[in-house]
């Protein structure tokens, strides 16, 4: 699979260009060798080095827990089974049952420590500082491009490994036997995160003022790194405090309290300075006035009208570079090929977060006060009056997709309360005093243990594209993979905002992406609480990479994850709560109602059910919080500490 979309002859480039060919990325073999000079000379060769570049860093930025997935069908885009874990969803493929049974995970979960790719940067930057027949105004950015990989990649390494050695120029081996020289100690974690803040800094007014560039580096994407870069900095420095065990005496691992205020000073400057407009013009997605589908549609428009998006992984159809999201993650009865689909459920535990729109919690009303089933003429009425978001995150039974209903129900319910049903999606079979089979199971699930149907009751749609064929495996979809949007901007500014003291700013930012999602109640400058700004990530950035970084910087990940079962009591309970237990993925089962002459014959019920593969829970441990470094690189480079707990 092709990575970037570039002429035939400039794929071989890398080669001269210190950058190591790597298959995964470009599969065109070299058919010469261009000297640097030569290659440096033309802004269109330098592009195509560039973009080899590019390409490595946003695999290389994944957010949420692996890096890219080479087993998922997917090319770039963060895979789906980068989603399918942390109680938010179930993986509906028997391969990957693995996540949410006996979930340990290991020390070396998430890890990076990819030199070469800095290596390849910190070359790049050298020869295009040494070149002679570009104009200034090319070198600028091509170099500025290359600062903000850079950083961007440090930032990759930060976030899962604390300090690690700070190189900034191409380390070259004389071959003597003395690999000294070759040798770095960690860095303290505040020095690579004050290092990805000061290149920010200094890249951003290099780089063009356009929001309509998105996958190329801009001033609007510099700011939103530094922004989201100084937020985690300002949370480890606040809450590390309540993990002292998870710290190193010479700084590597853990930030000093008294810092807090300055990154968060620093967060809050550089999201404002988005949302002010001095990096373009920027802002929610509002175009749909079904508000659902518009939320979804932010993931998926790639006109030049979708001002939300800043910086992003573009993909393109019939030019090689394209993702089986889709592909891997549709309901199964609109799959293109009748079958590879349906493997990322949301859980019912994400889906009952999302509010009602008075501003309150409450879960999923399957039962009334005395513990009866709720009779629902339509499956969708369950979900009514809530959040626009959920049903934009969410593909809920009843609802549409392609123009086709998504066909979800767990069976027959009989007047005596035994279930009806089959072990496979759309059987038939007679019910009691029927003349002829019908239907007793969606063709789209829930069976248990049935893969790529659901079995929490819920498909993904964010990232789905509504493309006709974008389905199949020989086309692939290209919708792009938005790697920091308006948005979270919003949401970044409300949280730094909120420890610096600010409520009310807090509040401001925060109320403009919950009225985008139908919550036309303001939250006043007194609601505005951790647990608030907690829930709102949650909701408003599901699926996106960020829940395992969020919880990690904040320091509950121990808590929310605390190798406990999750029971029933546990699901409907402190829903809003930062610190709630989410260690299994519950499901959400609707069944119809068969009771001839009754007046709910034909009706729906609902029944949380925990599906049969969950047979474990997650479990985070101290050692979680930074990823162990690898016992060869440990060897290789005796001035390199271990981490904590490692």
């Amino acid at each position: 699979m092709k990575k970037i979309f570039l002429p035939t002859i400039l794929s071989f480039l890398l080669a001269f260009a210190g950058c190591k060919k790597d298959s995964d990325f470009l599969n065109i073999p070299p058919i010469q060798v261009v000297p640097s000079d030569v290659a440096f000379s033309d802004p269109a060769l330098v592009l195509s080095i560039l973009g080899d570049l590019y390409n490595r860093e946003l695999d290389f930025s994944s957010l949420d827990g692996y890096l890219q997935d080479p087993n998922d069908g997917n090319s770039g885009i963060a895979g789906w089974r980068t989603f399918a874990d942390f109680g938010e969803s179930f993986p509906s493929e028997s391969g990957s049952y693995f996540i949410v049974q006996n979930r340990n995970w290991a020390y070396n979960s998430w890890w990076t420590w990819d030199y070469a790719y800095i290596r390849d940067l910190n070359l790049f930057m050298q020869r295009d500082s040494a070149a002679t027949k570009l104009t200034a105004g090319d070198k600028a950015r091509f170099f500025a491009e290359a600062r903000f990989l850079r950083a961007s990649y440090y930032f990759a390494m930060v976030k899962r490994m604390g300090g690690v050695p700070l190189i900034l120029t191409p380390l070259e081996y004389d071959y003597k036997g003395n690999v000294s020289s070759l040798q770095f100690p960690r860095a303290k974690e505040s020095e690579i995160y004050d290092f990805i803040i000061s290149e920010a800094e200094a890249v951003k007014d290099v780089l063009p003022k356009d929001a309509t560039i998105k996958s190329r580096a801009t001033k609007g994407a510099a700011l939103a790194l530094e922004a989201r870069a100084a937020l985690y900095a300002g949370s480890i420095a606040k809450y590390g405090a309540t993990t002292p065990q998870v710290s190193l005496p010479g700084g590597e691992v853990g930030i000093p309290a008294a810092r807090a205020t300055g990154y968060y000073t620093t967060a809050l400057n550089a999201a404002q300075q988005i949302i002010n407009g001095e990096a373009g013009a920027y802002a929610l997605y509002r175009f749909s006035p079904d508000l659902s589908d518009n939320f979804a549609a932010i993931f998926t428009d790639k006109s030049g009208g979708n001002t939300e998006s800043i910086y992003i992984e573009d993909f393109k159809a019939g030019a090689g570079k394209v993702h089986g999201f889709t592909t891997n993650d549709q309901p199964y009865s609109f799959s293109d090929e009748g079958g590879d689909a349906g493997r990322l459920n949301p859980s019912l535990n994400l889906v009952e977060s999302f509010e009602m729109l008075d501003n309150t919690y409450a879960p999923i009303p399957t039962t009334d006060g005395g513990g009866n089933p709720i009779y629902y003429n339509n499956p969708l009425d369950i979900f009514a009056g809530r959040d626009a978001r959920l049903a934009g995150t969410v593909m809920l039974p009843g609802s549409r997709f392609k123009a086709q209903q998504v066909d979800i129900w767990a069976g027959y319910q009989l007047a005596d309360g035994s279930i009806v049903t089959s072990d496979e999606a759309g059987n038939l079979k007679t019910l009691p005093g029927g003349s002829a089979p019908v239907q007793v199971v969606g063709k789209d699930g829930p069976v248990n243990g049935l893969e790529y149907r659901t079995q929490s009751g819920f498909y993904v749609r964010k990232w789905l594209d509504p493309t006709v064929g974008s389905g199949r495996r020989g086309r692939g979809s290209d919708v792009p993979f938005i790697r920091y949007r308006f948005g979270e901007v919003l949401l970044n500014a409300a949280e730094a905002a909120f420890e610096l003291g600010q409520p009310d700013v807090a509040a401001g930012y925060m109320n403009q992406v919950r009225a985008r999602a139908g919550l036309t109640v303001p939250l006043t400058q007194a609601q505005i609480t951790f647990d608030r700004i907690v829930h709102e990530r949650r909701v408003e950035l599901a699926f996106e990479g960020h829940i395992l970084f969020d919880m990690k910087r904040w320091r509950i990940a121990t808590n929310v994850w605390d190798g406990q079962v999750m029971t029933k009591a546990d699901l409907l309970s402190n829903i809003g709560v930062a610190k709630k237990r989410n260690t299994q993925p519950w499901g959400l089962w609707p069944y119809k109602v068969y009771d001839p002459g009754h007046p709910n014959d034909g009706k729906w019920i609902f029944k949380e059910t925990l599906p049969a593969a969950v047979t474990g829970f997650d479990l985070f441990r101290l050692g979680n919080y930074y990823s162990a470094i690898n016992d060869n690189i440990l060897a290789a480079n005796p001035k390199l500490v271990k981490q904590p707990n490692q």
